[in-house]
């Protein structure tokens, strides 16, 4: 696709600490392939850098080499020889994807005896390496630089932080504008936030230390990456304006405020070709929105797997994902068991996480034979979940942007969530006067109010042509990463615009 004069190509630069399909743990990784992927679709030239962490094949990902030892300095000083490190950056070209570029970050002692992503008590130091290795690799080479970096959470809190700071001076690097993209501010890149010591605490304007330096365990990256981005971004609008209150915050809503001018918020995308139910492998009746008799084929299917009673037609609740205090499991605690108590379903758990959420579904499902549990994630359940359940429960205390209730209504799986978040902006509370809505949404975060909604999607059941409608509304939204790489161009713009009159 060619852009207008007015709207053109732009070169940008991921970095991050994981991406599909090279390394994925989260959802970071999943974002980090499909929006550069969209925004290449749209005519601008975006590429990501990541590190060579060993678990990477190269036999599946060959590699070529781009920079052989790369000076990667240690302290402030910008291109130092004295003290520092030396790394190699490699490059990919992905033949299915239109020769994407990806360039790898290699050092031995960091990436590849730590084969990992995350999990190191040295996390500080290899995201820092990162940051200033991408900095010092687009320095010196000549082959292809930056408009924009975008950088995302804690881990990339650095890059900002770096050019506006030790590189503010170079004729390269300070032309280069800087996007940090926060996914849950309640990780910052360091031991617990809300119990730092006066002397611990950081600013976020002191000198960064020398990489390797102890003393950057104690860095609160997402602080800086805020404080020095020429734009904030969020993954999604509503998340953009909590942030800036105490409540949601997390001690940084105060710097949120002075900077709101350059914060923004974009609701992330989903790969609307991964997530399709006419042609999804891993479910056992193809369907769309026409044709949702045969939906009901995989809620057969999904009874049996989890070995509930055949043919009863009971609504089904899912949950799918993450056992966390986030995930509103608190207040479900509270209110699932009036709800079984009162009313017939059966609920479907897949996931793992916190201890005591692992006890409580453990004892839930032996003391309820509707209740039925798998707790480990697995992508693939979650698949048979989203085309065979009636409804996906997400309760939510804050919920940054949120991919499963997007990835559920694509299957005609009506959302039960709360009003918080990407789940405030993705999800429409059901009307029943006028016949609008593609969901459930409860705004108060306790059990009462979990209850009432719960109640409310039960009894909406029970009226076939109403819950229809709202499962083809469902279906029909368009959560695509086409909306939102058009929406995350635009900030890349005004990132450029920043950086040249950063007093705007």
């Amino acid at each position: 696709m060619r852009l207008s004069k007015k709207n053109k190509a732009l070169k940008i630069l991921f970095v991050t600490p994981e991406a599909s399909p090279f390394v994925k743990v989260g959802g970071l990784g999943e974002v980090m392939h499909s929006l550069p992927k969209a925004l290449r679709e749209i005519g601008h030239d975006a590429r990501m850098m990541i590190p060579k962490y060993s678990s990477i094949d190269s036999a599946k990902f060959p590699m070529t080499m781009v920079e052989e030892s790369l000076f990667v300095p240690r302290g402030e000083a910008a291109g130092a020889s004295e003290d520092h490190m030396t790394c190699n950056v490699k490059k990919f070209l992905d033949p299915d994807n239109g020769n994407a570029v990806t360039y790898l970050l290699e050092n031995e002692e960091y990436y590849e005896q730590r084969g990992s992503v995350y999990g190191y008590d040295v996390d500080p130091t290899r995201w820092a390496l990162l940051s200033r290795g991408a900095l010092e690799f687009i320095r010196v080479n000549n082959e292809w630089r930056p408009d924009v970096i975008v950088a995302s959470d804690w881990q990339g809190g650095f890059i900002p932080n770096y050019i506006k700071t030790v590189y503010k001076n170079d004729p390269v690097l300070s032309k280069i504008a800087t996007v940090f993209s926060i996914h849950n501010l309640y990780f910052q890149g360091m031991f617990d936030h809300r119990f730092t010591s006066e002397m611990d605490y950081d600013d976020g304007q002191s000198a960064i230390p020398p990489i390797g330096d102890p003393r950057m365990s104690k860095m609160n990256l997402m602080r800086r990456g805020i404080r020095y981005a020429d734009v904030i971004n969020t993954v999604s609008p509503s998340y953009a304006r909590e942030i800036t209150t105490p409540e949601y915050g997390e001690l940084l809503d105060n710097l949120l405020q002075e900077r709101r001018s350059h914060l923004f918020g974009i609701l992330n995308g989903i790969n609307y070709d991964a997530y399709n139910p006419e042609t999804d492998s891993y479910i056992n009746f193809k369907y769309n929105a026409k044709n949702l008799k045969e939906r009901s084929k995989n809620k057969e299917a999904l009874r049996q797997k989890f070995n509930l009673p055949q043919g009863d037609n009971k609504f089904i609740l899912g949950m799918v994902g993450r056992l966390s205090e986030q995930k509103g499991f608190d207040i479900l605690m509270e209110a699932i068991e009036p709800m079984l108590n009162n009313f017939e379903f059966e609920m479907v758990v897949v996931g793992q996480g916190d201890s005591k959420y692992m006890s409580f579904f453990t004892e839930l499902e032996k003391n309820h034979p509707n209740i039925k549990t798998h707790l480990s994630f697995d992508a693939i359940l979650a698949r048979v979940i989203f085309a065979g359940a009636d409804a996906i429960l997400i309760p939510s205390k804050f919920e940054p942007c949120g991919l499963t209730q997007m990835e559920a209504m694509r299957y005609g799986c009506v959302p039960i969530v709360r009003k918080t978040g990407g789940l405030a902006d993705s999800v429409e509370d059901y009307n029943p006067t006028e016949q609008t809505g593609t969901g459930f949404v409860f705004e108060k975060f306790d059990k009462f109010a979990l209850f009432g909604t719960m109640i409310r999607a039960l009894e909406t059941y029970k009226y076939p042509k109403f819950w229809e409608g709202i499962q083809k509304r469902a279906m029909a939204a368009n959560f695509s990463w086409a909306n939102s790489a058009k929406e995350y161009a635009e900030i890349f713009k005004k990132a450029i615009d920043f950086n040249l009159h950063p007093n705007k």
